[in-house]
C-alpha cells in the first residue's frame, strides 16, 4: 500500500509544480496574485484566495468588477432557496486581524440588497482565538481572505448568523485552538478557507482541533492542482471542497473542473469507509465541489491593506468555494449529520455531476479531470439545492 502510494505521490509533486501557476492562459486577461503566498512550513497554514482588482495605479475600485460573480449568481447556478438558514451559525476561522471586516461587510451587503448583518443587530461576532475580544495584529493578506469569506457566506446566506474567530498567527497550533473557540462558541458550521502540507503532526493536529461529532467542518481542498493533499481538507472528518469553473450559456450555466483546484491522495489517513474509488488507497481529496476560477472570480470588498487596490476586487481559489458550501449547509439546517462527508457521499443524487476540466496531468485518470461520477477535483459533483448537504 505504502508502496504504492508513495509512486501516485511522486506523479502529484510534479504536476503540483506545474499547476501552481496554472496553464498557460488560464487566467485570462486577468493577473491574478495569492493573498497570502505560496511557501509555508512544517506545521503552518497559507490562505487560498487570490485576487484580481480593476483598479488603476491611482485610484480605488469603487465598483463591482464587471464579469465577477454575484450573489444573484450563485443563487442562480446552485438553485438555493436564501429564505432559510435563520438560526444557523456560520464560523469562520482564519488568521490575523482584518480590523475594517464589519464595515466592509456592510458596504457589500447593501450593495446586493442583502440584510444588515452586525454586531448591534447580533448577526456578526469577531473574536480572537480564546474567544476574547481583542484582536491579533493585521494581516493585509489575511484581511482579503477574511473579507472573501464573510462574503460568500452572506451571498449564498443571508439569514445566517457570522461567527469570524482570528487566530494569532497561521500556524495550526493557533488556527486549530481558532476551530475549537468556534465550536465551543456555538458554530454549526466552520469554514476552513487554507491548508498546509500534510506531515506526522498531523494527525496529533486533527485529533486535537479537527475532531468535532455534529459540527460540518469544511475545508479548501487547495489552489495548486493535482498533486500530494493538503491538510485539513484530507483530514477523514473534513469536508473537502475542490473549486470549479462557471461559463453563462443560453439555457444556463456549465460548470468544469477549475484548473487550480487541489486534489490528490493523503499519505497519512486512512481512506473512510464511506469513500471507494480506485486509485487512493489513502483518504481522497475532494467530496464535492463549488465555484472557484478567479478569472472572472468573485466579487469582494476589502478596503484594508491593499493600497490602490484596496475596494472592490474578484476573487478566487478554493477559498471561495470552501465557504459557498458553508453557507449553503447553513441554508439545509443539517449541520448535525454532516460531521464528516458521509452524508454527501449517501446523497450525491443530490449534486450536479461536474465532467470536464482538468488540474494537472495523471493520463486522463479521474484524480485529475472531472469525469462521469466521482472525480479528484470536484468530488461527486457541486450542490443543486441543498438536499445533499
Amino acid at each position: 500500500m505504502r508502496k504504492r502510494l508513495g509512486a501516485v505521490i511522486g506523479v502529484l509533486v510534479l504536476a503540483t509544480s506545474l499547476a501552481a501557476t496554472g496553464p498557460a492562459g488560464a487566467a485570462g486577461a486577468r493577473s491574478w496574485q495569492r493573498a497570502c503566498g505560496e511557501a509555508v512550513v512544517r506545521g503552518q497554514a497559507r490562505c487560498f484566495a487570490l485576487w484580481t482588482s480593476d483598479a488603476t495605479a491611482a485610484t480605488r475600485s469603487t465598483t463591482p468588477p464587471k464579469h465577477a460573480y454575484t450573489p444573484a449568481d450563485m443563487t442562480d447556478v446552485y438553485q438555493l432557496d436564501t429564505s432559510l438558514g435563520a438560526g444557523q451559525t456560520i464560523a469562520i476561522v482564519d488568521a490575523y486581524d482584518d480590523p475594517n471586516v464589519e464595515a466592509d461587510l456592510a458596504v457589500y451587503r447593501q450593495t446586493w440588497g442583502l440584510p444588515p448583518c452586525t454586531t448591534a443587530n447580533g448577526c456578526f461576532r469577531k473574536v480572537n482565538q480564546r474567544g476574547g475580544t481583542t484582536p491579533p495584529h493585521g494581516s493585509s493578506g489575511w484581511g482579503v481572505e477574511i473579507s472573501l469569506d464573510v462574503e460568500a457566506v452572506s451571498a449564498v446566506c443571508p439569514n445566517c448568523s457570522i461567527l469570524l474567530v482570528e487566530a494569532r498567527s497561521d500556524f495550526f497550533t493557533d488556527i486549530g485552538q481558532a476551530v475549537n473557540t468556534a465550536v465551543r462558541l456555538g458554530a454549526d458550521v466552520v469554514s476552513n478557507s487554507y491548508g498546509g502540507d500534510e506531515y506526522g503532526g498531523s494527525v496529533t493536529l486533527g485529533n486535537q482541533f479537527y475532531t468535532h461529532p455534529g459540527v460540518a467542518q469544511v475545508v479548501s481542498s487547495g489552489d495548486f492542482g493535482f498533486g500530494p493533499a493538503q491538510f485539513p481538507a484530507s483530514w477523514p472528518s473534513a469536508i473537502a471542497v475542490g473549486g470549479t469553473s462557471l461559463s453563462k450559456t443560453t439555457t444556463g450555466w456549465d460548470e468544469n473542473a477549475w484548473w487550480g483546484s487541489g486534489s490528490g491522495c493523503s499519505a497519512w489517513f486512512d481512506k473512510p469507509a464511506w469513500q471507494h474509488d480506485g486509485h487512493c488507497p489513502m483518504r481522497t481529496v475532494a467530496d464535492l465541489s463549488a465555484f472557484a476560477d478567479p478569472d472572472p472570480g468573485f466579487a469582494v470588498y476589502d478596503t484594508y491593506g491593499l493600497g490602490t487596490h484596496a475596494g472592490w476586487l474578484a476573487v478566487g481559489g478554493t477559498s471561495v468555494s470552501s465557504p459557498l458550501i458553508a453557507g449553503m449547509i447553513g441554508l439545509a439546517g443539517n449541520a448535525a449529520a454532516l460531521g464528516s462527508a458521509r452524508y454527501v457521499y449517501r446523497h450525491r443524487d443530490g449534486l450536479a455531476d461536474v465532467v470536464g476540466g482538468s488540474n494537472g496531468y495523471c493520463g486522463g485518470d479521474y484524480l485529475c479531470r472531472g469525469k462521469v461520477g466521482y472525480d479528484a477535483p470536484t468530488g461527486w459533483g457541486s450542490p443543486r439545492g441543498t438536499s445533499a448537504l
